[in-house]
C-alpha cells in the first residue's frame, strides 16, 4: 500500500529546500488572504454573527485527545474508505463550496482535477461556478457527488437531480440548513453578495426548467436572471415533505446535510434517506450553535448502523479526521483548507492541500497504532475538559 506520509516527507526533506507552497492550514489561510480581495476573503473565511459557532467547531476538537497504542505493526496501512459505494483513497471528501470563481478563475474545474488526481471524491455545490456537466467532464470516471439546495421550485430541483444523475454523480447531498442566509457580518460590512453579479449560478443559467421562468435568456439580461435565481434559491418553507419529493425524483442515494439533533436523525430514517452529514455549515448559518463534533456521537448513536454518518465543519488536520472517525463518522468533509489552496495556487494549490492532508492522516493513523480506517474506534480518543 502507498505510504503517503513517508513519501511526502522524503520529497521535502530530500530536496533540502522549503516547499514552494505552505504546509500548515494557518499559512495557507494567511497567503490566501493576501491574494484575495477583502470581500471574497470575508465570504470564504467568515461565519454567522460573532462567529461563535466557528470557534466552537475548533474548540470541540481540542477537547478530544488521541490515545495512541504501541507495538501494533503498522508497516502496511490502508487509508481508503467506501461510503454508499463511493470509494475514497483517504477517509475524507471535498465538501461542497459554492461560488469558487471569486477565489480562482478555474474554480470548480481546478478542484475537480485536483480531487480526481488523488482519488478523493468531490461534492459539487449547486451554486458552482461551472456547470455540473463541465465539472463531470474534468473528472471522467472519478467519484463525485452532487449537493442540492432544495429551493422554491420543484421543477428546477427535479431538473437538477436528473442532470446530476445523467452526468455521473453517484449520490445527492441535500443541504437542510440554508432555508435563508445567516447574518454574516463580514459580508454585510463589504456589501458582498456575488450571486447578484452572476457568480456561482452556472447550474441555474444552464438549466432548462430555470430558463423557462425567465422573460429573457440570461445571455441577454443577466441581472434579471440573477434576481430570478434569488426567487428559487432558498426556501423558508422547507419541510420533510420536500425530502419525500426529492426522493421521488432520483434513484441515487440521498444524504441529508445539516443534521445536529438526534431527533432529526431518527426522523430522517423514516424518509428513505441513505446517509446523514453532521454539519453546522462551517459556522456560516447559526451563530452560537452546537459544534458539529459535539453533535456527532449523539447523531451516530441515534441511527446506529442503519445509515452512514459523516462529519463536516471545522476539520483542518489529520488528527481531526481520526477524532471524527473515532466518534462515529464514516468519513469527513473538508472545505476551507482546499479553498485556500485554490486561492494561493489554483489546481496545484488545491492538490497540495489535499495531498498534505492525506499524508497527515497516514502518519496520524500509523502513529496511533492503526493499520486501517476500520481499526479506528472510540477507544482511540479520550475527552479532556478545559
Amino acid at each position: 500500500m502507498p505510504k503517503y506520509g513517508l513519501e511526502l516527507q522524503l520529497e521535502i526533506y530530500g530536496s533540502r529546500k522549503p516547499p514552494s507552497f505552505p504546509v500548515s492550514f494557518e499559512e495557507w489561510e494567511a497567503e490566501a488572504r493576501e491574494v484575495m480581495d477583502a470581500g471574497a476573503y470575508g465570504y470564504v473565511a467568515g461565519g454567522a454573527g460573532a462567529e461563535d459557532t466557528m470557534r466552537a467547531n475548533r474548540e470541540a476538537f481540542y477537547r478530544w485527545h488521541l490515545r495512541p497504542r504501541m507495538l501494533r505493526d503498522v508497516n502496511e496501512r490502508d487509508l481508503s474508505t467506501t461510503v454508499l459505494g463511493t470509494r475514497s483513497a483517504a477517509p475524507f471528501m471535498l465538501a461542497p463550496v459554492g461560488v469558487l470563481s471569486i477565489v480562482h478563475k478555474e474554480a470548480d474545474l481546478a478542484v475537480a482535477r485536483a480531487a480526481a488526481s488523488l482519488g478523493i471524491p468531490m461534492i459539487l455545490s449547486t451554486v458552482s461556478s461551472f456547470t455540473m456537466e463541465e465539472v463531470a467532464g474534468e473528472m471522467g470516471d472519478s467519484p463525485r457527488w452532487f449537493q442540492l439546495y432544495p429551493g422554491r421550485s420543484d421543477e428546477v430541483m427535479a431538473s437538477m437531480l436528473h442532470r446530476a444523475e445523467a452526468a455521473g454523480y453517484s449520490a445527492v447531498v441535500v443541504t437542510l440548513d440554508t432555508t435563508m442566509l445567516g447574518f454574516r457580518e463580514r459580508d454585510l460590512k463589504h456589501a458582498y453578495f456575488p450571486f447578484l453579479q452572476g457568480e456561482g449560478i452556472a447550474n441555474y443559467l444552464s438549466d432548462p426548467a430555470f430558463r423557462e421562468r425567465l422573460d429573457a435568456p440570461p445571455e441577454e439580461d443577466l441581472p434579471a436572471a440573477a434576481r430570478a435565481f434569488l426567487d428559487v434559491y432558498v426556501n423558508p418553507s422547507l419541510s420533510w415533505k420536500d425530502i419525500e419529493f426529492i426522493r421521488s425524483q432520483t434513484s441515487l442515494p440521498i444524504l441529508l446535510k445539516g443534521i445536529t439533533h438526534p431527533e432529526d436523525a431518527r426522523i430522517a430514517l423514516e424518509h428513505d434517506v441513505q446517509g446523514l452529514i453532521v454539519s453546522n455549515h462551517g459556522g456560516r448559518q447559526v451563530d452560537g450553535a452546537v459544534a458539529a463534533l459535539d453533535a456527532l456521537p449523539e447523531v451516530s448513536e441515534a441511527v446506529g448502523e442503519c445509515v452512514p454518518v459523516l462529519l463536516d465543519s471545522g476539520v483542518r488536520r489529520g488528527a481531526d479526521v481520526l477524532k471524527a472517525l473515532a466518534l462515529g463518522a464514516s468519513a469527513v468533509l473538508v472545505g476551507r483548507p482546499y479553498v485556500y489552496g485554490l486561492a494561493v495556487g489554483g489546481e496545484a494549490g488545491a492538490r497540495q492541500v489535499v495531498r498534505n492532508l492525506i499524508a497527515d492522516v497516514d502518519l496520524e493513523l500509523a502513529l496511533s497504532g492503526c493499520r486501517s480506517v476500520a481499526e479506528v474506534d472510540r477507544s482511540l480518543v479520550t475527552r479532556v475538559e478545559p
